[in-house]
């Protein structure tokens, strides 16, 4: 029998093709098996973590308080009060001496408003409407005087509730706190949300 030469040198390649398509798939299979492993592995540290997640995760994602509540219960929070009373009642006394000489100069003036000279009256009743404007401001920069006083000093005490609710939060693993005043929260899930009101006055005795 003879074999063609052509057929000789075939031969050669056609094992050499099928070797190579053989390393081919096993080179494929090798990969998918890789990535399957790679899955695996990556997949053991996500369940390993949620189960560890699950034994400190805290019963509520979030707290919330009453900001207005606490800071009633607050002891410090009278000694604010007399200081801006006392400020307010300076404040008043001098309306009030304004007022008064408003009122004795307006008296005064319809008294005698019919003997006075034409110049004389106007410069009367420019001075009365210039007096009335200037009580007008007094009376609304003693309040705005009054409103940042107080607010001045309530900034130690807003820190103190702000610090023990952070440490309130650190400790049970809230993601946030929210200040629950002026209708904020409407409905919050007791299993998500924990009032946390009582606990934020405790911490500040």
């Amino acid at each position: 029998m003879r074999v063609c030469v052509a057929e000789k040198a075939c031969i050669p390649h056609f094992y050499l093709i099928t070797t190579m398509m053989t390393m081919q798939r096993n080179n494929v299979r090798s990969r998918f098996y890789a990535w399957l492993l790679a899955c695996f592995l990556l997949a053991l540290p996500s369940a390993s973590f949620a189960q560890d997640s699950t034994s400190v995760q805290p019963s509520a994602l979030f707290g919330y308080f009453s900001h207005e509540t606490v800071l009633s219960e607050m002891k410090e929070l009278m000694e604010v009060d007399n200081q801006i009373k006392t400020l307010r009642a300076q404040y008043e006394q001098e309306m009030k001496r304004v007022e008064e000489e408003f009122n004795v100069k307006y008296e005064s003036f319809l008294e005698n408003q019919r003997s006075l000279a034409p110049s004389i009256y106007k410069k009367r009743q420019a001075e009365l409407t210039d007096l009335m404007e200037r009580n007008i401001a007094f009376k609304a920069e003693a309040q705005q005087h009054i409103e940042k006083a107080r607010a001045d000093a309530l900034v130690p005490l807003k820190k103190k509730i702000a610090d023990v609710v952070a440490a309130i939060a650190k400790k049970k693993g809230y993601a946030f706190v929210i200040n629950s005043d002026n209708n904020t929260l409407t409905y919050v899930d007791p299993t998500l949300g924990d009032d946390i009101t009582a606990e934020v006055i405790a911490g500040l005795k």
